[in-house]
């Protein structure tokens, strides 16, 4: 019998979600002769049974295209709103995914969407997924499309920055995205030459930020650029972070605690304010905000969600569920969605990248 497969994009639009369903959905028709329907705006589309056809016609020419077709949001099974409540529709999704016929539903997203992918397949539902984030924090998974994208886009922005914090002897304070994982800011941050790289897994001090760029002033470099991802702390932010982590947790037991309310652009104006006090050199915050995330996927974006979109179908094929594929290397391996469900792929402190960044100069404010 042919197999009818459903696919949902999840959480915040990346650079190559185009071509992962292009991947999946031309591998399930063409080479499986399967039969793939989207389902509109994530969990909520699902919810709502609004669907889409996806044939031949449909993915022609999304390759290249930046957001995704299908539409998404940030919707919860478990703790959709609707009507001024929130309210548990899992039941209701599960009997949309029968209604529709369906032998599997392929989820693409990042952290969260794993979390949700697992709940559906312990209330009975096939799934698969596919990770996609700029952060790269996936967990078990080299790499994750629309990383290379927002790379580039972000080290373009530095690049460009330099010129003017050269001219005027300025501090650039650039925030890019990631608050939980420091992978973006790290990675541009060495491509684009910045002076001071602050991640949240490396905890800074204000003053130590400002000593390494009177350091540069004092050698007859007038001007730094700063990266700092949207989640940095310092020292003191980071231990009071902890502590009340520390409390949730007792309170609460094993529960998965929620992550406080960050306000990013006001700590980054903050960050360049206290700079500028300290060093006596003006300072300029330039916050890249939704800029890193849109736009044409670049082409290592394009191949790589293309790779994991046809081993998706090979799984769906083998009847392989309740996996997510990983990228290993120039090829890809299945792993179990209860392994990577709430674990976030973080920058290990001796990671390769830091060190090199250290080698060359690069402070890290700690």
């Amino acid at each position: 019998m042919t197999q009818s497969i459903g696919i949902l994009t999840s959480g915040g639009d990346t650079p190559g979600l185009n071509a992962a369903i292009r991947g999946v959905g031309k591998a399930c028709l063409s080479h499986y002769g399967m039969h793939i329907i989207g389902f509109r705006d994530g969990f909520r589309g699902l919810m709502e049974n609004r669907t889409m056809v996806l044939d031949g016609d449909t993915l022609s020419g999304i390759l290249t295209k930046g957001g995704t077709i299908l539409g998404t949001s940030r919707d919860k099974p478990h703790k959709m709103p609707m009507n001024g409540k929130v309210l548990d529709m899992t039941e209701t999704i599960v009997a949309n995914y029968h209604a529709n016929q369906l032998d599997c539903l392929v989820c693409l997203g990042g952290g969260g969407t794993m979390k949700n992918a697992l709940r559906l397949q312990q209330a009975g539902l096939n799934i698969v997924s596919l990770p996609k984030t700029i952060d790269n924090d996936v967990a078990l998974t080299e790499t994750t499309f629309g990383f290379d994208t927002a790379l580039g886009i972000a080290t373009d922005a530095i690049d460009r920055l330099h010129s003017t914090a050269h001219s005027h002897h300025r501090i650039i304070v650039v925030e890019i995205m990631g608050h939980r994982a420091g992978w973006l800011a790290l990675g541009a941050g060495i491509a684009g030459g910045a002076d001071v790289i602050l991640i949240p897994e490396i905890p800074y001090q204000v003053e130590a930020v400002a000593d390494a760029i009177k350091a540069r002033k004092r050698k007859g470099k007038p001007f730094s650029i700063v990266a700092v991802a949207e989640g940095a702390l310092t020292q003191e932010e980071f231990a009071e972070q902890q502590a009340v982590t520390a409390r949730k947790k007792d309170k609460k037991a094993k529960e998965v605690v929620a992550e406080p309310e960050l306000v990013y652009a006001e700590r980054t104006l903050r960050l360049a304010h206290q700079l500028e006090l300290l060093t006596g050199l003006e300072s300029r915050p330039t916050i890249l905000g939704h800029l890193q995330r849109g736009g044409t996927p670049s082409a290592a974006d394009r191949l790589l969600a293309t790779r994991l979109g046809t081993a998706a179908a090979d799984l769906i094929q083998a009847k392989q569920y309740g996996f997510m594929v990983a990228a290993r290397g120039e090829s890809s391996t299945p792993v179990a969605l209860e392994d990577v469900a709430g674990q976030v792929k973080t920058v290990p402190p001796d990671h390769p990248w830091v060190a090199s960044a250290r080698s060359v100069g690069t402070s890290f404010g700690d």
